[in-house]
């Protein structure tokens, strides 16, 4: 028992000490501050280090040039108890090295070995040999932590061994728990880092992904080593809160520090099995986080390019069309077809589409590969002259049956151009009434084509809708474009159905009313000019010609084809979005100046909408009341509309002449209409100006990657399984829809039976067969496909020139390969004193005289 207490005894006091040297450095520290110092370089000192002796100088600088025997005489002294020289092995120099950290810098492999015989600390040793890029002495260290670690679990064992009493562990437990809890809590509210040089969180495994080292991710992975993700931005669990509350900004930086590391294409190509993918991953997860951290938006943005370059290398490195087609067919999701001859469904290319992997789908090999899936069934049609093109073309499209020429010729606002031509089918059929003209008109033949084909549009949508989900059909702007005109249509064909039977319902009450006062029935015509403002006939006019413009203005989507067309499209595609996010200022402004106005001017307008109604009542009206001036600032809307007009300068300054006598309020008027003018005209309207030849000019400079991109989406649009044929034929059920409603009844009433189930099983076995057929062909080809990928990354890395660095390692190594040659001269009873004052003539002396042999033939 008095075993156990004296050594509780020793680890409180252990304890107590360090927490009263850290004290008294902060104390020390704060000292240093208040009185100042003279010296310049004192200034960039941030910490008060340890004073060195002579000695410990000396041991440094030793270690620094190379001097194994100096440094083995220094390690032997501080071990040994009567020699005299006594010093710290672990002292460090001002710059906060020690001699290991000295010897990974210089890259001195012997002399590392040295100082780990005589086990001096490690410390950051590890991360600073991952730093420099030293295998070797990662390695060593390695290896030395392990043996080291073996050696204190044996300890612990044999302590634990040595136990006399329960109360020994318990005692132990609780006083290693209070020192640490102490040292935590010291440090935290001191705000001290355990590190000189990487904050807490950095790892070997991170720095080594930081470096991007394929060797060192190598070694380390094999040794178990993970880079953990960390948790959600918006993530709200117990820890998150405690660090974001503690220590904000370390939270943000250790949250960059681990999306660096998984970011790194090394790490990504050793720990990942299907690294494309995870490449897409992280690149979506960065894009997300730079709009969520807007602190650190670029370097967010940055790592995802990496991500997104990386994926676009690795299929650089394809080298025939097998390995890009297992590429961009690979599919982890869904299980493969029975059929030998199954078509390349692309659902890799898809993946890079949805999560808009640009480069990767606008490189040239994908290109390719499309392109030739484009023109399948026609070989060798893009190498032909234009003329040869449009002969072909013109062929192939005679030949065609019906119904693909009606495919070909019949684009989506086709018949609704037709009907905007505004065809009178009631002169057609001898009708003396224009059937246009009445309220709720019956639908003529147009209009129920038009039915018909926009209820094929509808199901079109909802097939798509369904095959790609919510999500990613709500991605697409194209998607948001048809829904739009779809529910643009649907409510033109229900205003005009309620308009018929509000008419008729007015009709059939007006003859009954009639035929209760012996009135002779007819047939009534209200005027055009007579009808309801609000009227469900007129609203369904306006609804309709809205839904025209949206559906001629998806034939801009074809325009992405053209090699110059398509550039335009996608320009014109970034100006409405440059518009769309400034016109929130414009309108903030217009308002602002809605508000002024409307607020000056509503006596005014109210005055002089009197004045206009008594002159129309003795039948002398002005100008200012025949055009409806006192209109203009009525109301809020009113006067929104009238700086909306002014903009673009249909606004007379008229509008404004509201009393003679009252001048003041008519130039404040004036002021105010004349500041929006500037504002509107001369600063917001040229900034959008900018802004939209910025767009331009940006898909100006990635012309190649921007159409590309689009092209490949457009072209996969048409590669999916979908509708058999286009509207408005395909609500007409199909043959092959037909098979497949026979094949699952008969599937579901005879599903049970022995032999369905044995055929079942077979069909089962053949798929997963297929699955890993093709998952063990699609890691092959990844394997490769890294192999070819590190290789021209280290090749490019060693092509490089002679660097600073280089010089300096050499004259490092001359340096300690002087020192060694030294020693062994020692050792072979030479005298060398003369030598270290002047070593060069001491070199020619040796030679002169022949020892350099001896020495030579003692060696070997």
């Amino acid at each position: 028992m008095s075993r156990a207490i004296d050594r509780m005894e020793r680890d409180y006091w252990k304890a107590k000490k360090m927490v009263s040297d850290q004290v008294s450095s902060i104390s020390d520290k704060e000292s240093v501050g208040d009185t100042g110092t003279s010296s310049t370089a004192a200034q960039f000192i941030v910490k008060r280090e340890p004073d060195l002796s002579q000695d410990e100088k000396k041991y440094l600088a030793a270690t620094d040039r190379g001097d194994m025997a100096n440094v083995r005489k220094y390690l032997e002294s501080s071990v040994s108890s009567e020699s005299d020289v006594q010093i710290n092995v672990n002292c460090i120099d001002p710059f906060g090295r020690s001699a290991l950290l000295i010897a990974i810098e210089n890259e001195n492999l012997e002399m590392i070995q040295l100082l780990l015989s005589y086990n001096v600390d490690t410390g950051e040793a590890l991360l600073h040999a991952i730093d420099e890029g030293f295998v070797e002495a990662i390695n060593l260290l390695l290896q030395h932590d392990d043996q080291k670690r073996i050696a204190e679990d044996k300890l612990l064992y044999d302590q634990c061994l040595d136990k006399q009493h329960p109360l020994f562990g318990l005692a132990q437990d609780a006083l290693e728990k209070q020192r640490d809890d102490v040292t935590q809590k010291v440090t935290e509210q001191l705000n001290l880092s355990t590190s000189r040089s990487y904050t807490p969180d950095i790892t070997p495994i991170i720095l080594a992904a930081h470096r991007d080292n394929y060797e060192i991710i190598q070694i380390l992975f094999n040794r178990g080593d993970l880079v953990s993700k960390p948790h959600d931005v918006r993530c709200n669990c117990e820890k998150c809160l405690i660090y974001n509350k503690e220590d904000s900004l370390r939270h943000s930086r250790s949250r960059i520090n681990a999306y660096k590391a998984l970011s790194s294409p090394f790490y990504i190509s050793i720990s990942s099995d299907d690294p494309i993918q995870e490449a897409f991953k992280l690149n979506r997860e960065l894009k997300r986080l730079s709009r969520i951290e807007n602190e650190f938006k670029e370097e967010y943005e940055k790592l995802a390019q990496q991500c997104q370059e990386y994926s676009a290398a690795l299929l650089a490195e394809t080298r025939s069309s097998k390995e890009l087609e297992i590429i961009l067919n690979f599919d982890n999701d869904n299980p493969p077809g029975l059929s030998e001859n199954e078509k390349m469904n692309l659902s890799r290319l898809k993946m890079a589409i949805r999560y808009k992997q640009k480069k990767f789908v606008s490189h040239s090999h994908c290109q390719q590969l499309l392109a030739s899936l484009w023109y399948e069934g026609l070989p060798g049609f893009r190498r032909r002259h234009a003329v040869i093109k449009i002969l072909i073309t013109g062929l192939v499209g005679l030949l065609f049956p019906l119904l693909a020429i009606a495919y070909l010729l019949m684009p989506r606002s086709l018949l609704l151009f037709i009907i905007s031509l505004r065809i009178d089918f009631g002169k057609w059929s001898d009708k003396e009434e224009d059937m246009n003209e009445r309220r709720g008109p019956p639908p003529n033949p147009v209009e129920l084509a038009i039915m018909v084909y926009v209820a094929g549009f509808i199901w079109a949508e909802i097939k798509q809708l369904y095959q790609e989900g919510l999500h990613q059909y709500m991605a697409d702007t194209w998607n948001l474009l048809d829904w739009i005109t779809n529910c643009l249509y649907v409510a033109t064909i229900i205003l005009r159905v309620m308009a018929y039977i509000k008419v008729n319902k007015e009709e059939r009450d007006r003859l009954v009313k009639m035929a209760k006062a012996n009135i002779t029935a007819t047939i009534s015509h209200i005027d055009r000019k007579d009808w309801d403002p609000w009227d469900p006939t007129l609203i369904s006019e306006g609804v309709f010609a809205a839904a025209n413009i949206f559906s001629s203005l998806k034939l801009v989507y074809i325009f992405t084809i053209n090699p110059h067309l398509g550039p335009l499209q996608i320009s014109l595609g970034r100006m409405v979005h440059d518009i769309l996010k400034f016109s929130v200022l414009i309108m903030l402004v217009a308002f602002a100046f809605a508000c002024g106005l409307n607020q000056l001017f509503w006596y005014y307008a109210r005055m002089k909408k009197r004045e206009c109604a008594a002159q129309l009542a003795q039948s002398a009206s002005d100008e200012y009341c025949a055009k409806d001036i006192y209109k203009h600032f009525s109301n809020l809307f009113e006067a929104l509309q009238t700086l909306f007009w002014g903009t673009f300068g249909l606004i007379d300054l008229q509008t404004f002449q509201i009393h003679k006598r009252h001048t003041f309020t008519m130039f404040i008027g004036l002021l105010m209409y004349g500041v929006y003018s500037s504002i509107m005209i001369i600063v917001l309207l040229n900034m959008l100006i900018a802004m939209m030849s910025n767009s331009y000019q940006y898909i100006a400079n990635q012309t190649e990657t921007e159409w590309k991109f689009a092209r490949a989406k457009l072209w996969t649009s048409y590669f999916e399984d979908g509708g058999t044929l286009p509207p408005p034929f395909n609500i007409i059920p199909s043959p092959k829809s037909i098979y497949y409603v026979i094949r699952y009844l008969y599937w579901r009433v005879c599903g049970c039976s022995r032999r369905e189930w044995k055929n079942r099983w077979q069909s089962l076995n053949k798929i997963m067969t297929k699955m890993n057929e093709r998952r063990t062909k699609y890691r092959c080809v990844i394997r490769e496909l890294i192999k070819r990928y590190t290789i021209k990354r280290q090749q490019k890395h060693h092509t490089g020139g002679v660097t600073e660095d280089d010089l300096d390692e050499i004259r490092k190594d001359i340096s300690a390969f002087r020192f060694e040659l030294l020693e062994i001269l020692t050792m072979n009873g030479y005298n060398i004193q003369m030598s270290k004052k002047n070593p060069g003539k001491a070199v020619k002396r040796i030679y002169s005289t022949g020892k350099i042999d001896c020495v030579l033939q003692r060696l070997e």
